[in-house]
This record gives structure tokens, C-alpha cells and sequence, in this order.
């Protein structure tokens, strides 16, 4: 059984939340707190696997909370957020702080029941993901490069359960990743993560210099609204240029492109230069943006001149896309279970035997920069 504190300052959500997650198997609400001051003696006292957090709330708001949890905890937060501007930057800045994932307040919704059902709904599978697995808090991003170097290809073992649905029955069998005598020179990066995604992102992208040779496309399963803001912020933080994706934009070298919120993030060739397409095509993975669409879109233009990342994430979006990509001759790498948040999207990859490279998050810049090297003289590739 999962248990979860419910922490927010609105009597009716907290009664919104308990109701709607008293009718989830295998997961009991075991406490509920008005504000973060409150929750912290709470949290000592019934010690939950999971713990929802609103932002906004008197005496200690959540950001705050989340910190000093992390100075004694490592439990999951899931923050709750609003569907906006103000909310998207506060909740960034809460996983900034060491929150682990992040829902959004149902709105314009017609009936109690009806908001019950959206916040089970995206609740329960984050919950069920988290609450079964407990990790160190996350240290401050690395300002300088991973280490360099890459490590044969190989699979990590898959814990007990379906990926990132820990417990969830007999683990799917682990086949080898094919081994291939190192590619050509590489003209673009592509990398998708979901749950955790903001952080390893961060933290990747600041290993990497401004003058990197190659363009980077990236989808992280977020809302509208949520990737401009995450864009705007990773642009401030880190040495590359970084843009929400629009329509006809071309790729250019050292500039990092994130699919915005509900479109899939598609390319086009325009003579000589690639341009980003946006479509509101049918959901991948139950996902929109998904990072499937993305990687089947790069293959077709890029094929082996493609290195492709999955980072932590929920679910196994990007599976498919990461079959598409090596059959055209590409590179696939994925994020170690050790240093994911849940090893669902890279665990997925790897249990399919589709990765070349199977790293931990701090290793993961070096290799990627390592493997633009591949083909460029020192003075472009430094």
C-alpha cells in the first residue's frame, strides 16, 4: 500500500484529492496538512511514500516546504499546480527545488465529480510510479561538463515490475543492445524524457558549450504554457540558446528546440536547411507532444546522423521512435536506472535492446559531446 499527505491550504482540495484517490487501489491517503509548516511534523510523524503539494499556501509555501523536506527526506513530492503562467514558473521553480513531478489543477471542468476524475487521472499513475521507490535528493546541477568518455553498451537490470510501474508483475526480459562499430559524424541530437525530464535536462544541457556544432531537439512531456516557461528558463541557465519550438523555425547549431505543450514537435526539408513543423495530430503514449512522433520525424531526415537520448521518464514513449531510429542506422543512449526518477521511457529502451549506451545522468553531456567530436576537426567540435 502507498501512502500519501495530502498538503494544501483549500479545504475543498484537500477533500477533491482524498476523495479522488480513496477509490485507487493499493493507495491510502494517510494524512492530510493546511500549509508547508504544518506538513513538515507531519511527514516525521507518518513518514508517506508520496506527498502532494500545493504552492501557494500562508506560513510556508510549498517551494519552502519542498526545501527543507529535502534537507532530512527524499520522499517524492508531486506538486499541484495551475495551468498558467504564475503557476508554471512556480511549479518549475519547485522541481528547481527538489520536487519530483508536478499536476496540474483541473479547470473549466462542470462537475465535482467530473474534477475528481481528471486529478485520478493524472495522480494515480505518478503515485503508483513513485511511491515504490524512494531516492536521494537531487544535488545542485553540475556547471561544468560530465566526465568524458563512453562506456560499452549495456543493459541494467530492470527492477521487479513493468517499467516505472514498480511491482507490477514480472519484469519484461532484458535483450542485449546490438553492437556496432562507431557511425559517422553526427548533425543533430535528439532527446525525450518525461517524469524528472527538468532536471536531467538542466543538468545535461549545462555540460554542454554554447558552440555546439549541431542543432538539439527535445520533447518533455509538459502543458502549454509550462515549455515556454521551461524554455525561457533553461536559456537563462545554461550555455546554449534554448526556444520553444514554433512553426518554420530553422535548425541552427547550438540552439536547443523544445516541442511546445499539446503539439508534436515535426521536421522538413527546405532546400538545404531544416525547418520544425507543428501538428496537433492524435495522442502517442496517451502523450501530445510525444517524443515517438519526434524521433520517426528525425529518422526520416536524418537517419544515421542522429544520436538520440531518452532521459527518466514515465511510460514507454519513445520505444517505438528509438526502434525507427536505429534501423536507419542511428544512435540510441538511455539514461542508467540508477539516476532516473523512473526508469520507464530509457527502461523500455533498454529492455527492447535498443540502447547503444546505457549512462548515468552525470555522464551523460561527455558522451554526447564526445560523440559530435566524431568527424569535425578540434577547432568546429571544441
Amino acid at each position: 500500500m502507498i501512502s500519501v499527505l495530502v498538503v494544501d491550504d483549500s479545504v475543498v482540495v484537500r477533500r477533491l484529492i482524498v476523495d479522488a484517490l480513496g477509490e485507487a487501489p493499493g493507495i491510502q491517503v494517510v494524512g492530510t496538512a493546511a500549509n508547508g509548516l504544518l506538513a513538515q511534523a507531519k511527514i516525521d510523524q507518518l513518514k508517506p511514500d508520496v506527498i502532494t503539494m500545493d504552492i501557494e499556501m500562508p506560513q510556508m509555501d510549498g517551494i519552502e516546504a519542498v526545501r527543507e523536506l529535502r534537507k532530512r527526506h527524499n520522499t517524492p513530492v508531486i506538486m499541484f499546480s495551475t495551468l498558467s503562467a504564475a503557476g508554471a514558473t512556480a511549479t518549475l521553480e519547485a522541481l528547481s527545488a527538489g520536487a519530483t513531478d508536478y499536476v496540474t489543477k483541473p479547470s473549466n471542468v462542470g462537475s465535482v465529480q467530473e474534477s475528481m476524475m481528471a486529478v485520478r487521472e493524472q495522480l494515480v499513475p505518478k503515485i503508483q510510479a513513485l511511491g515504490g521507490r524512494r531516492r536521494p535528493p537531487a544535488g545542485p546541477p553540475s556547471r561544468g561538463p560530465a566526465p568524458a568518455g563512453l562506456r560499452p553498451a549495456g543493459p541494467a537490470p530492470l527492477r521487479p515490475g513493468a517499467p516505472g510501474r514498480p511491482g507490477a508483475g514480472p519484469p519484461a526480459p532484458v535483450r542485449p543492445a546490438v553492437k556496432r562499430s562507431p557511425g559517422g559524424k553526427i548533425d543533430i541530437l535528439a532527446i525525450g524524457s518525461s517524469t524528472g525530464g527538468p532536471d536531467a535536462l538542466t543538468k545535461v544541457l549545462l555540460g554542454l558549450p554554447a558552440d555546439l556544432p549541431v542543432p538539439i531537439v527535445i520533447t518533455q512531456h509538459m502543458p502549454p504554457v509550462f515549455t515556454k516557461m521551461f524554455a525561457e528558463r533553461l536559456d537563462r541557465s545554461t550555455p546554449l540558446k534554448v526556444v520553444e519550438a514554433g512553426e518554420g523555425m530553422e535548425l541552427t547549431p547550438g540552439t536547443v528546440y523544445i516541442a511546445p505543450g499539446d503539439r508534436h514537435l515535426v521536421f522538413q526539408r527546405r532546400g538545404t536547411a531544416t525547418m520544425t513543423q507543428l501538428n496537433s495530430g492524435p495522442q502517442e503514449n496517451s502523450c501530445r507532444p510525444a517524443v515517438d512522433v519526434m524521433f520517426r520525424s528525425v529518422a526520416a531526415l536524418y537517419g544515421g546522423s542522429c544520436f538520440a537520448t531518452i532521459l527518466t521518464g514515465m511510460g514507454q514513449d519513445g520505444r517505438g521512435g528509438a526502434k525507427v531510429l536505429r534501423d536507419t542506422g542511428a544512435e540510441v543512449l538511455a539514461q542508467d536506472e540508477a539516476t532516473s526518477v523512473v526508469w520507464g521511457m530509457p527502461g523500455a529502451v533498454v529492455a527492447a535492446g535498443l540502447a547503444d549506451e546505457v549512462l548515468p545522468l552525470d555522464r551523460i553531456a561527455g558522451a554526447l559531446l564526445n560523440r559530435v567530436r566524431v568527424g569535425r576537426s578540434p577547432a568546429v567540435a571544441r
